[in-house]
């Protein structure tokens, strides 16, 4: 069984919680099924959850190199230089990152409201670009627009591999294999 959720803000990636923080299981009713992969606290959007552990490692795996395309809120108005350094990929702590597609976007007219809601300054732009990875390090895409010069505001996985959104509302699932 493979299920696509979209992953609301602030939900945890997983299925208890000591401290009570909201988690998978207000959302997901199916048994025995795990996350394939995570998303931060902080971000939104596709996550896959599987009960097959063979499929889990394929989608996971860096070696398989499923890519993974994510929607981004950044602080100021992205430049193209900084989409081409994000293209090329970029040294962060860890060591340099592997080339992405990176690219302008314009804010989707389907995008929910996040609650809460990103702040807002009325001087300070904010820009939208997609970017897709093929590797998957800790907060990743937050780091890399951070790096040059754009920190993320909110991010939203559109995609993993051929699976995507199409439509999925904030807390729903969808079965999808």
């Amino acid at each position: 069984m493979l299920i696509a959720l979209n992953k609301p803000y602030g939900v945890l990636c997983q299925f208890s919680d000591a401290d009570g923080r909201p988690t998978l299981a207000a959302f997901v009713k199916q048994k025995d099924v795990y996350p394939a992969g995570r998303l931060d606290h902080d971000s939104e959007g596709l996550l896959l959850l599987t009960d097959d552990g063979r499929l889990a490692h394929k989608l996971t795996d860096p070696k398989h190199k499923e890519p993974k395309t994510y929607l981004v809120q950044v602080d100021g108005q992205i430049t193209d230089e900084a989409i081409a350094s994000l293209a090329r990929g970029v040294v962060l702590n860890d060591g340099p990152t592997l080339p992405a597609q990176a690219e302008h976007a314009a804010e989707p007219e389907w995008l929910w409201p996040r609650d809460p809601p990103v702040r807002y300054r009325k001087l300070i732009p904010t820009s939208w670009l997609r970017i897709t990875l093929r590797e998957g390090r800790n907060r990743q895409v937050r780091r890399m627009t951070a790096a040059v010069g754009f920190p993320t505001l909110r991010l939203i996985r559109e995609r993993i591999g051929s699976y995507a959104l199409d439509g999925l509302a904030p807390g729903s699932t969808r079965i999808v294999g």
